[in-house]
């Protein structure tokens, strides 16, 4: 069983989420919160396995609490907010303090079903899951190593896929880039609104420029573009560039955005021409499209069991003979440069199976 203490200053948000998440057999709520200081007590006495959080409440706000528990009482946290700009941002931050996932919280109608799924799968997840408290140095945009580096950019594309405890490995990918590393398209699964935040937040701390995709932007050195959340991004070929086209469309993986959809698309329109790397998270989505990118000779990364929170995406990735090189999370942007600037590496006859 998995123990979850629901820390939310409204009583009919904790009633609803505990209703939900008691129709699940492997899931056992073993209390409420109404706020961090009912909180703390509960958690030493009632020692939960996960907990989930609200952001804004009374005598101290979540984001404080989060990092005092992180610091003193690690725990895997699971933040319900409600889906709105503010709190997208705030969020953020969760993510950065060490919140292994954010989902929306039920809207005014209190439409918990619609959640349900993803609550669980989360909460799933989160039992599963490393936890660390990890900060990232924002880039010199001058004086970073690999500023200066030549690298071949022609036609090249690079495809990032990701989920829980994606937002910190995407930071940690996206920081070492330098400014002429080819267009760089990633999902990350996450709600409406939080992308544009996950973007911004991308964006003040790295030395290419990243920001949320638009239907038509093209990918060009030095840009990285996130998928919007609740949109699937597709790659096409328009002459001699790559566009990325956001469209609706159903749900893949139960995701939207989902990786496997940008990973095929960049298999079919990129083929050697990409580079394609998934990261941590849960589930299965993204392995199918990695091999399909293998097939079209494009090289292909899986972050390593030992730096993913959790092993699932990449692990289905490498079960499924899709990933050519299995790599610890720090080591995936260096691979990826030397890969671009020509340097051979030990496993010459790895990546010529890969497509070189």
């Amino acid at each position: 069983m998995i123990k979850v203490l629901i820390v939310d200053d409204s009583a009919l948000v904790r009633k609803v989420l505990t209703e939900e998440l008691s129709r699940y057999r492997d899931i056992e709520v073993v209390g409420g919160a109404i706020d961090p200081y009912v909180a703390r007590d509960k958690i030493v006495r009632l020692k939960p396995d996960v907990i989930t959080l609200d952001l804004e409440m009374p005598r101290m706000d979540g984001l404080s609490f989060l990092s005092k528990l992180m610091k003193f009482y690690p725990l895997p946290v699971v933040v319900v907010s409600s889906l709105t700009p503010h709190n997208s941002q705030n969020a953020i931050s969760a993510l950065e303090l060490g919140a292994v996932e954010v989902i929306c919280k039920p809207g005014s109608s209190l439409s918990a079903p619609d959640i349900s799924q993803r609550l669980v799968e989360s909460i799933r997840a989160a039992s599963r899951a490393k936890v660390f408290r990890t900060e990232v140095e924002p880039a010199d945009k001058e004086s970073a190593p690999g500023y200066k580096i030549q690298l071949k950019t022609t036609h090249k594309v690079i495809a990032v896929g990701a989920s829980t405890g994606g937002t910190i490995a995407i930071e940690k990918l996206l920081i070492d880039m330098p400014l002429n590393i080819p267009g760089i398209l990633v999902v990350q699964h996450m709600p409406e609104y939080f992308t544009a935040s996950f973007a911004k937040r991308l964006n003040s701390i790295c030395k290419i420029e990243v920001r949320e995709a638009e239907d038509g932007d093209t990918a060009v050195p030095g840009l990285a573009l996130i998928a919007p959340g609740g949109r699937h991004m597709l790659l096409e070929r328009s002459g001699a560039f790559y566009q990325v086209r956001i469209k609706d469309g159903p749900m893949v993986h139960h995701q939207r955005p989902s990786v496997d959809v940008l990973f095929h698309t960049v298999a079919k329109q990129a083929g050697a021409n990409a580079i394609g790397v998934l990261l941590t998270g849960m589930g299965a989505d993204g392995a199918e499209g990695l091999l399909a990118m293998r097939n079209s000779k494009a090289y292909t990364i899986a972050q390593d069991e030992a730096s993913s929170v959790v092993y699932g995406m990449p692990g289905e990735a490498v079960k499924l003979g899709a990933a050519c090189d299995e790599l610890p999370l720090s080591d995936i942007a260096g691979r990826i440069i030397k890969r671009l600037s020509g340097e051979k590496m030990a496993n010459n006859h790895f990546l010529y199976a890969c497509g070189k």
